[in-house]
């Protein structure tokens, strides 16, 4: 398996350039893709999933606040994209199972190329996710850099 790189980031500016970065490349991977693409955001409390999943929204012009659907669960977000109709933001943390995952119409969302989808805490709900998942882990170091890798 080839090792992938870490972006290393000490603030917000560096997480939105990482961002820019890493939604190239997803994009760009996912160009021929039959089905919606999938990035999974894995990291600890407050490692940054939120603030790098804002950073995304920006490069994808999406206008409204981005905050973490934690109680909400699942924000969908209209895009003016060749790529991308609708962008997911989900955050797994309080879901128990897939089941969970999948009554919010999952099946309807994954099926669909026109659906870009980031979803925080995906070990949650692993089992529901497309085997050809993207997935971005996060880590922070105790002077507050973050280290991002896309896999």
């Amino acid at each position: 398996m080839q090792k992938k790189a870490a972006h290393k980031s000490k603030n917000i500016k560096d997480t939105a350039k990482i961002a820019k970065i890493l939604l190239d490349k997803i994009i760009k991977d996912a160009a021929k893709a039959k089905k919606a693409t999938v990035v999974g955001l894995s990291g600890e409390l407050g490692a940054g999933k939120t603030a790098f999943t804002q950073a995304v929204a920006k490069h994808l012009r999406i206008r409204q606040k981005t905050a973490s659907p934690t109680f909400v669960i699942m924000k969908k977000y209209d895009l003016k994209s060749r790529s991308y109709k609708y962008f997911f933001h989900i955050d797994a943390y309080r879901l128990k199972n897939e089941k969970e995952l999948r009554n919010l119409g999952w099946k309807k969302i994954i099926n669909d190329k026109s659906h870009l989808v980031f979803i925080e805490w995906p070990e949650n709900v692993s089992r529901a996710l497309p085997a050809d998942s993207r997935f971005i882990y996060i880590t922070s170091d105790k002077n507050g850099q973050r280290s991002l890798k896309l896999i």
